[in-house]
């Protein structure tokens, strides 16, 4: 799988794009906004856009969705419809943060924990994890042992759980037992700067190591 991270809108968020080697096809992942920059990466691979996959509903990470998915004609798979709400919010989340104008979606598929996602000849494992968003999912392709986290977790960090139906003690049980287990040499990205490893950041974040201490922090 080639990947590359596209960071996107003022937050600067991983937008991923993906693409399958031996058939060109293509999957965007979280596209919230700046569709040109979207638009010449997919273009420079010569690849062709097969699907939009969408962790979760927040304004930097699905503000795009929709335009984009009309534009190349693709379906939308994601988040999980707890996340109906955000999506909801979208136009008037997107005139609050200084985004582009966005537009609400219905997903052509919602997901839900144990789906697969399938692009070209490769697939990604869907894990539903909530406490960041009560519909948040990730992406994980045990072929090449990558995973695609959204803001669940960061280097050395979590994704913040004050949001509306955030819930830090959820989003410690989603990590703690639905994604470090899949391995220690699995690598993620992110929502936001910097990939790592589930087994770097098992050993040495902080959230995860004494999640108590953070209890009503994030």
């Amino acid at each position: 799988m080639l990947v590359q991270l596209i960071p996107v809108t003022p937050f600067q968020q991983n937008c991923a794009l993906c693409v399958c080697p031996e058939t060109k096809s293509a999957v965007v992942i979280d596209p919230g906004g700046e569709i040109h920059k979207i638009e010449a990466a997919l273009e420079a691979t010569g690849a062709k856009l097969e699907k939009i996959l969408v962790t979760h509903a927040h304004v930097d990470h699905a503000s795009a969705v929709a335009e984009l998915a009309r534009r190349h004609g693709v379906p939308i798979e994601g988040p999980h419809k707890e996340d109906q709400f955000w999506i909801d919010l979208l136009p008037g989340q997107a005139a609050q943060y200084g985004f582009a104008p966005a537009e609400t979606f219905v997903p052509d598929r919602w997901l839900d924990d144990g789906d697969v996602c399938t692009f070209g000849n490769l697939e990604f494992q869907v894990i539903h994890t909530p406490g960041h968003t009560p519909g948040h999912v990730v992406f994980f392709n045990a072929k090449d042992q990558v995973m695609f986290v959204g803001d669940v977790l960061f280097q050395g960090s979590i994704g913040r759980t004050d949001f509306p139906r955030g819930d830090f003690d959820t989003l410690i049980s989603s990590i703690q037992e639905k994604v470090i287990p899949l391995g220690q040499n699995v690598t993620f990205h992110c929502g936001h700067g910097p990939s790592s490893t589930l087994g770097y950041e098992a050993q040495t974040n902080p959230f995860l190591l004494d999640p108590a201490r953070y209890r009503g922090m994030m």
